[in-house]
């Protein structure tokens, strides 16, 4: 899995006109929690190092460096301004290597499905999966191959291998479906 370095600096003050004067300088308040460390831990970090954690459909591994005290974390949470879309905030979930985690990885769609073919429509239901393993087994994206669907077909989720973690989400959701148009439909209708 894909690894990114955030470098943080703790805060002192935890009150509103602290975090209102750490955002207009261009920083994001966040903070860390979880089994790994003994108690969570408030610091800021320069927006500009989120990009390519946020606005990527790619998942990652953070390698948080909070003063110097080095720690694997996830990205649990984020919020946004409800307005301007600006990020307010960050939730970080540290972990250890030995212990299992719950993470979401995106779904890639592979392949040349028959239906499409013939007319059909691609229609994504689900993008993410909700997973759990250890951090160095859990794969970048999981990999859906469409070469075997046909008009009105679903590809779900029960039918994907996983090896070496678990898939959480129910077996029965579909992660692709095959949409026949309007226009095949009149003419099966004949």
């Amino acid at each position: 899995m894909n690894s990114l370095e955030i470098i943080g600096f703790k805060r002192a003050n935890l009150d509103g006109a602290e975090l209102k004067q750490i955002r207009e300088e261009g920083n994001v308040p966040c903070v860390v929690y979880g089994p790994a460390i003994k108690e969570q831990i408030h610091f800021y970090s320069p927006a500009i190092l989120f990009r390519d954690l946020i606005y990527t459909p790619d998942v990652h591994i953070v390698d948080l460096n909070v003063e110097g005290q080095i720690m694997k974390a996830v990205l649990k949470d984020a919020h946004f301004h409800p307005v301007s879309e600006v990020l307010l905030h960050a939730d970080f979930l540290a972990f250890s290597e030995d212990r299992p985690i719950k993470f979401e990885v995106p779904v890639e769609i592979i392949g040349t499905s028959p239906g499409i073919q013939k007319g059909g429509k691609l229609e994504i239901k689900t993008r993410k999966l909700a997973v759990k393993g250890l951090a160095s087994n859990l794969p970048d994206k999981i990999k859906v191959d469409i070469s075997t669907l046909d008009l009105g077909k679903s590809f779900k989720v029960g039918e994907l291998q996983a090896e070496g973690f678990e898939i959480l989400t129910s077996p029965n959701v579909s992660i692709v479906t095959i949409g026949i148009p309007r226009a095949l439909r009149g003419k099966k209708a004949e």
